[in-house]
Protein backbone atom coordinates (compact mmCIF):
# COMPACT_ATOMS: atom_id res chain seq x y z
CA UNK A 1 0.00 0.00 0.00
CA UNK A 2 0.51 3.37 -0.87
CA UNK A 3 1.33 6.83 1.98
CA UNK A 4 -0.46 9.87 0.95
CA UNK A 5 -0.08 13.33 2.87
CA UNK A 6 -3.45 14.88 3.41
CA UNK A 7 -3.71 18.25 5.00
CA UNK A 8 -4.25 18.93 8.55
CA UNK A 9 -7.89 19.67 8.14
CA UNK A 10 -8.52 16.80 5.36
CA UNK A 11 -6.94 14.66 7.65
CA UNK A 12 -9.33 15.02 10.43
CA UNK A 13 -12.46 15.31 8.43
CA UNK A 14 -11.59 11.89 6.88
CA UNK A 15 -10.97 10.43 10.45
CA UNK A 16 -14.28 11.63 12.19
CA UNK A 17 -15.87 10.17 8.46
CA UNK A 18 -14.56 7.14 9.30
CA UNK A 19 -15.64 6.46 12.49
CA UNK A 20 -18.72 7.73 11.84
CA UNK A 21 -19.24 5.18 9.38
CA UNK A 22 -17.25 2.65 11.99
CA UNK A 23 -14.49 1.36 9.13
CA UNK A 24 -10.58 2.57 9.35
CA UNK A 25 -9.35 5.73 7.97
CA UNK A 26 -7.40 3.39 5.35
CA UNK A 27 -10.57 1.75 4.13
CA UNK A 28 -12.22 4.84 3.81
CA UNK A 29 -9.55 7.04 1.74
CA UNK A 30 -8.88 3.36 -0.59
CA UNK A 31 -12.91 3.53 -0.98
CA UNK A 32 -13.08 7.13 -1.82
CA UNK A 33 -10.38 7.00 -4.41
CA UNK A 34 -11.53 3.77 -5.67
CA UNK A 35 -15.06 5.57 -6.43
CA UNK A 36 -13.41 8.71 -8.25
CA UNK A 37 -10.53 6.59 -10.13
CA UNK A 38 -11.63 3.18 -10.09
CA UNK A 39 -13.28 1.79 -13.41
CA UNK A 40 -16.63 2.97 -13.77
CA UNK A 41 -19.94 1.17 -13.72
CA UNK A 42 -21.98 0.96 -17.01
CA UNK A 43 -25.69 0.76 -17.12
CA UNK A 44 -27.24 -1.68 -19.55
CA UNK A 45 -29.56 0.41 -22.12
CA UNK A 46 -31.28 -2.14 -23.29
CA UNK A 47 -33.02 -3.67 -20.51
CA UNK A 48 -36.12 -3.40 -21.01
CA UNK A 49 -36.14 -3.07 -24.86
CA UNK A 50 -38.73 -5.88 -24.84
CA UNK A 51 -41.18 -3.58 -23.79
CA UNK A 52 -43.54 -1.72 -25.60
CA UNK A 53 -45.95 -1.05 -23.05
CA UNK A 54 -48.65 -2.06 -25.66
CA UNK A 55 -51.76 -3.95 -24.19
CA UNK A 56 -52.14 -5.69 -27.41
CA UNK A 57 -51.63 -9.69 -27.51
CA UNK A 58 -50.80 -11.53 -30.23
CA UNK A 59 -53.99 -12.63 -31.47
CA UNK A 60 -55.02 -9.07 -32.22
CA UNK A 61 -51.28 -7.74 -33.33
CA UNK A 62 -51.83 -10.55 -36.47
CA UNK A 63 -55.74 -9.47 -37.02
CA UNK A 64 -53.92 -6.09 -37.79
CA UNK A 65 -51.08 -7.31 -39.81
CA UNK A 66 -52.84 -9.73 -41.60
CA UNK A 67 -55.87 -6.65 -42.23
CA UNK A 68 -52.40 -4.52 -43.97
CA UNK A 69 -51.83 -7.63 -46.00
CA UNK A 70 -48.60 -7.93 -44.31
CA UNK A 71 -47.29 -11.75 -44.34
CA UNK A 72 -49.10 -12.28 -47.85
CA UNK A 73 -47.29 -13.23 -50.61
CA UNK A 74 -48.18 -10.97 -53.54
CA UNK A 75 -48.88 -14.46 -55.79
CA UNK A 76 -51.88 -15.26 -53.43
CA UNK A 77 -53.94 -11.86 -53.70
Amino acid sequence: MSTIELPDDVAAALAAAAAEQGVSVDELAAETISARFGPKRRTLSFVGAGRSGSTRGGAEAEQLLEEGGFGIDTADR
